[in-house]
Parts: structure tokens; C-alpha cells; sequence
């Protein structure tokens, strides 16, 4: 339920970093967006319709067509991400209003504040809606990656709105979804940034020893061998923070200069135990 309280929490706090983005950078300067957030501004600027109204209409149909993509808590989150995004974005629509004249900095602004308040919605569970259902839905009939449909999809959101916010502005609209997906990818991914390391050494033992006494980290041992050698080795397996990576090499160049290290980053960690310290 503590879970649950915070998630809610998380994904209001979202939705009004969210909101403020687009109503007090985005649309005061006639810039736009990528996916359905961008069919609503430019449905904003065409009709004088309310973004927020014509948010939640939309991505409350092609949640109604999307449904069999989410299991049943993340429909809810995403029915309260939706509600709670396209609320804030009503309430603060008056409220809104043209902070810089500066077109690349309500750009940077926009992008910054939009994708921090995806980026929190995402890590507590929610969805952005529409845009995730058209992917899977493209991922399902066509067979692309559910990536390329949603850069395809903003793609070709953005270059519709040519024709209506003038080629500049759509230009600067590219950087706001660029931006946007750094920060999407920071928040969701940054705040808790890991990568795999393996370490094959001839000294095994010592370089597990040193590590788990100054680092307090655990490790696991595979079995390995030689591939021009044929010897049996020992290869040690260990997931820390990217800012530990200094302090790892220093450890095991005090041990063995010639040891082998690879270090990958992680893109998702399941499992009870692998976020400890």
C-alpha cells in the first residue's frame, strides 16, 4: 500500500512537470510535439480546442482499442497517468504563459520539463497512453520494434506540423523530442545507472576478496576456460553503479595489471538483491 501511495504521488508530481512543460513553453511559443501530445497541440492551435480535453479523449480511445497490451495494474496506472496528465494540463491552462521569447531556450525547457514528467510517470509504473498503444499496435501488424514504430510515429507527427507552426518551429520541435527522450531515459534509467563487469585475473581469489571487503559488493563466480590455452579459469561476474567503476579498477590494477575487464551497461536489473548499496 506504502508502494502504491508513492507511485501515486510520483505520478502526479509527473503530470504537472508534464503540464507546465507544454503550457508554459511549448504552446506560448508555437512549438509542438511527437506522438498524440503533438496531434493535441496542433489541434490547440487549428481549433482553440482545450489540450487537455482533447488529450484525454484521445488517449482514452486508443487505450479502449489497446487494452489487451497492459495487464491489469499498469491499465490502471496508465488510466491515472492519462487522468492525472490531462487534468493538470486543463487546470494550468490559463495559467500558462510565454516565460522566455527565446525559441531554442523554451525548446530546451520543454523538452527538459516534458520528459522529466514522462520520465517520472514511467518509473512509477504508468504509460504515456497513446503513443505506447499505436507502437505495440505497429509491432503487432507490421512487425516493427516498438522504438522505430514510436520515432516513426513522432516523425510523422512533427513533419504534419509543417504545415501549420512554419519549418523553424517544427525544427526546434525535433530538438524538444530529442531532449525529451534524454530525459525520459535519464530519469527512468539514470537515477539508478549500473553496468556489468567481468573480470578474468589470475589472481580470482584475491581480486574477490579485496572487492567484497572494500566495496561491500557480492560477486559471483563463473567457471570458465581458455580459449587458445585450454586452462580452466575462474571469471567473476559483478553489477555496480557506474560511479563505482573508478574505484573497481583501481582494486583490481592494485592486484593484477594484466587482468581482462569488460564492463557493459545494464539496461534493466530484476531480482531481489541486485540493488543493494
Amino acid at each position: 500500500m506504502r508502494k502504491t501511495w508513492k507511485d501515486i504521488l510520483l505520478i502526479l508530481v509527473g503530470a504537472l512537470i508534464f503540464a507546465i512543460g507544454v503550457n508554459f513553453f511549448t504552446i506560448p511559443n508555437r512549438l509542438s510535439e511527437g506522438g498524440i501530445l503533438g496531434i493535441t497541440i496542433i489541434a490547440h492551435y487549428l481549433f482553440d480546442w482545450s489540450p487537455g480535453v482533447v488529450n484525454f479523449v484521445l488517449n482514452i480511445v486508443l487505450l479502449a482499442i489497446g487494452y489487451k497490451f497492459f495487464d491489469k495494474r499498469t491499465m490502471l496506472y496508465t488510466l491515472f497517468s492519462i487522468g492525472a496528465c490531462s487534468g493538470l494540463l486543463y487546470l494550468t491552462e490559463d495559467l500558462g504563459r510565454q516565460l522566455t521569447k527565446d525559441t531554442f531556450l523554451a525548446s530546451v525547457f520543454a523538452g527538459l520539463l516534458v520528459g522529466a514528467g514522462l520520465g517520472l510517470i514511467f518509473r512509477a509504473g504508468g504509460t504515456s497512453g497513446g503513443s505506447t498503444i499505436l507502437a505495440r499496435l505497429a509491432n503487432q501488424l507490421l512487425g516493427w520494434s516498438i522504438g522505430k514504430a514510436m520515432l516513426i510515429i513522432d516523425i510523422i507527427v512533427v513533419a504534419c506540423s509543417v504545415f501549420i507552426i512554419g519549418l523553424e518551429k517544427a525544427m526546434y520541435t525535433l530538438l524538444i523530442v530529442y531532449i525529451g527522450a534524454k530525459a525520459i531515459d535519464f530519469i527512468v534509467e539514470g537515477l539508478d545507472e549500473r553496468v556489468a563487469v567481468l573480470i578474468i585475473s589470475n589472481s580470482p581469489e584475491l581480486v574477490l576478496e579485496n572487492i567484497t571487503g572494500k566495496m561491500s559488493r557480492g560477486l559471483t563466480v563463473l567457471d570458465g576456460r581458455g580459449g587458445y590455452s585450454g586452462q580452466n579459469k575462474e571469471v567473476l561476474y559483478i553489477v555496480i553503479n557506474k560511479q563505482e567503476i573508478v574505484q573497481l579498477k583501481s582494486i583490481i590494477r592494485d592486484i593484477d595489471q594484466n587482468a581482462y575487464v569488460t564492463i557493459h551497461n545494464v539496461h534493466e536489473m530484476m531480482g531481489k538483491g541486485y540493488k543493494a548499496g
